[in-house]
């Protein structure tokens, strides 16, 4: 199935998030790259700069993809969306990986193309994070992160019928479990203290410190991952012909680009 382009991505548009997810891939795996005495051997202060820089490229981004000729239908829908998975992800709150906004990111990137799924991800989780209470230096790597689960999905090679839900099946587990590294990874020199084997220790080599993380991330976080990556893959493969249905048919009437 083609997708729609809800939102033009232009090739300045494409440079532009090609640039940021390099940022981004720097701010979540500094940790394993940091030398001591570099200005963020003090794990404290590496994810708050990172969390200072981010929505600065953010915002470039944002700004860059609705410089073109979005429309006010593309806005409504990206509002009505991102509406869904505000109201979704409150119902996950203190359960353990029960975050169906992946579901929905996925769909909506898969339907209305890398544009729009790259907004949905930034504004769902902006919006559900002033609704639940969830603002903090974690946000603004959590926009980012959630941007490429959008935009991945419509990235990925267009098929139809089952081995579509098959293959959103696998981007969802993929994302699932890599998102919620990433974040463990940026986070983790900042959450942990030292002296453990599990702590981040500046200056190890690479292998070393990727040992240590693998620890902490087995024995924190692992499960939150599995379970995210489950309950979403069920979603898509349950509601998912349903959704992409649904989506399709909006995206034929607003008269989107294919």
């Amino acid at each position: 199935m083609r997708t729609a382009s809800a939102v033009p991505v232009r090739a300045r548009s494409t440079v532009v998030l090609a640039v940021a997810a390099l940022i981004g891939l720097v701010a979540f795996v500094w940790p394993l790259f940091v030398a001591p005495g570099a200005a963020l051997d003090n794990s404290s202060q590496g994810p708050l700069v990172f969390a200072l820089l981010l929505p600065v490229v953010i915002v470039i981004v944002l700004t860059e993809l609705t410089s073109g000729n979005i429309s006010p239908k593309a806005l409504a829908m990206l509002g009505v969306v991102a509406a869904l998975g505000t109201l979704t992800r409150p119902l996950g709150a203190g359960t353990a990986g029960i975050e169906l906004i992946f579901f929905l990111l996925i769909v909506g990137g898969r339907v209305f193309g890398p544009g729009f799924g790259f907004l949905l991800g930034n504004t769902t989780l902006l919006v559900s994070a002033l609704v639940t209470g969830g603002v903090g230096p974690w946000l603004p790597y959590q926009m980012l992160a959630a941007g490429f689960v959008g935009l991945g999905a419509a990235l990925l090679p267009r098929v139809g019928g089952w081995l579509e839900i098959v293959l959103l099946s696998l981007w969802c587990c993929v994302s699932a479990f890599t998102y919620g590294w990433l974040m463990d990874l940026a986070f983790w020199p900042f959450a942990l203290g030292t002296g453990t084997d599990a702590s981040f220790l500046a200056g190890a080599p690479v292998l070393e410190n990727l040992r240590r993380f693998v620890v902490y991330n087995v024995a924190t976080s692992m499960g939150w991952n599995l379970m995210r990556a489950v309950v979403n893959v069920a979603a898509i493969a349950l509601l998912g012909p349903a959704m992409l249905r649904i989506l399709r048919r909006a995206a034929r009437r607003a008269h989107f680009v294919a």
